[in-house]
């Protein structure tokens, strides 16, 4: 028998994923998030409800069509940001998610940042719909992987971190973890950053 390589809270969230949505209640959500490419086999989709005098979330649900290792993440991130406020939230990374979950194989690591994509993109609808266009973060970027929906801006921000080359950036990112079809792209971004802040 195959041993699983997932640590028990892994299992019990795919086994037992929490707050999936399971009605076509979509207008009762404030924000929703869309994130991942169905042709690539991981799409994510987070719903929030807010409470509009403390912007805090009051409810998260989403459905996917992914692998255990994403309806995992998703899963525990849901519980994990109920009764946040949406800065809070906003700023929840896939590194969190990691280790609440007890961590992840190497080669599914990318799933975890479906669901936090999402949320982020769930999070600025919620302010397009209800007149803070002021506080939407991804405005102006430009996604270069569509799969794992990485923007130029989230490029940006890994070579500010130190990814000098396409691995490291991958790493970072998980940019082209899936069809690969951008790699052009994101190194020549990447390279334009490197310039831009270190002259290299």
């Amino acid at each position: 028998m195959a041993k699983w390589t997932y640590s028990d809270k892994v299992k019990d969230h795919f086994m037992n994923p929490r707050n999936i949505l399971r009605e076509d209640n979509e207008a009762d959500f404030h924000g929703i998030g869309q994130t991942g490419n169905i042709k690539c086999g991981d799409e994510m989709i987070v719903y929030i409800k807010v409470d509009p005098d403390t912007l805090t979330i009051t409810d998260c649900k989403w459905r996917t069509y992914g692998c255990a290792s994403a309806i995992a993440s998703t899963s525990i991130l849901s519980e994990m940001v109920i009764g946040m406020t949406l800065d809070q939230a906003y700023a929840i990374t896939a590194k969190d998610i990691l280790k609440e979950l007890d961590g992840l194989p190497d080669n599914k690591v990318h799933c975890s940042v479906l669901g936090d994509k999402a949320l982020r993109a769930a999070i600025d609808d919620y302010y397009r719909k209800n007149g803070m266009e002021d506080r939407v973060r991804t405005k102006g970027a430009k996604v270069v992987c569509q799969c794992m929906q990485v923007t130029d801006e989230d490029i940006e921000h890994a070579v500010l971190d130190g990814a000098r080359s396409f691995l490291e950036l991958q790493e970072m990112t998980k940019i082209g973890t899936d069809c690969g079809e951008c790699k052009e792209e994101a190194q020549n971004v990447m390279t334009g950053y490197i310039q831009k802040h270190f002259g290299l």
